[in-house]
């Protein structure tokens, strides 16, 4: 009864809901885990955790991935003594969004104010989906300074907009 509880508790108090059958199936690839890695001498992998537990190794996969806790987007992944690098600056958007038009020719319209340097930035970061760091090592610059000139391009753009 008391386990039951302590279950009860986490499963309903964690930051992201998380089914009963997928939560109890990541504590029983922990388990597993920690019995394979005392067992081998080493670290399994979850083929090893899927066969033990005898599942699939996606869903394995899928039950650990889901009980680790959530990052911000806005978390510090580096920092240099300059501005630091967030978890959203690593992150590509695949998205190509064409769709909405006026939207569109007024981001060019914005953009056409920028200097050619932040205007490029721009177009590499937001219309390309690259990361800060693709962006500096392709122009030459440090990730800094493609933080700060991005952000002093976007206040220009959202001013004219």
């Amino acid at each position: 009864m008391i386990i039951g509880e302590i279950r009860r508790y986490l499963r309903d108090n964690n930051q992201v809901r998380v089914s009963r059958s997928l939560r109890d199936l990541a504590y029983k690839a922990l388990k597993a885990r920690e019995a394979l890695t005392y067992r081998l001498g080493r670290e399994p992998d979850a083929a090893e955790i899927a066969k033990e537990l005898g599942c699939d190794e996606k869903e394995v996969s899928l039950a650990l991935d889901a009980i680790q806790d959530p990052v911000s987007l806005f978390e510090p992944v580096f920092q240099d003594g300059g501005e630091p690098i967030y978890v959203m600056d690593q992150v590509k958007d695949e998205r190509v969004e064409v769709e909405d038009w006026v939207r569109d020719l007024s981001l060019r319209q914005a953009m056409a104010r920028l200097n050619e340097r932040e205007r490029g930035i721009v177009e590499k970061r937001y219309f390309e989906g690259r990361t800060q760091m693709e962006v500096a090592e392709e122009i030459g610059i440090s990730q800094a300074q493609v933080s700060r000139l991005e952000k002093a391009a976007l206040r220009q753009m959202q001013r004219y907009l």
